[in-house]
């Protein structure tokens, strides 16, 4: 019986999410250290901030209008 042979691991080239997430903001036309910020915090909703920039507001404004709000004692 000739041995078995083992095929390769199928692997996936993926992308990280925060990755994903600056390089759809950037190209968008936010600058590179708001796309950053914005991609890695969790709380900012990057559909509504897509959706703001596409309807023609600008990319700072649109950051403003979706931050989250603090609970009154300076937490988020």
């Amino acid at each position: 019986m000739p041995p078995l042979r083992r095929q390769p691991a199928f692997h996936l080239d993926v992308e990280p999410p925060v990755g994903w997430r600056a390089r759809r903001l950037r190209s968008a036309g936010f600058s590179k250290a708001e796309a950053a910020r914005l991609a890695q915090d969790p709380a900012y909703d990057l559909h509504a901030l897509l959706e703001l920039v596409d309807r023609g507001c600008p990319a700072e404004l649109a950051a403003r209008i979706v931050a989250p709000l603090d609970d009154g004692h300076g937490n988020p």
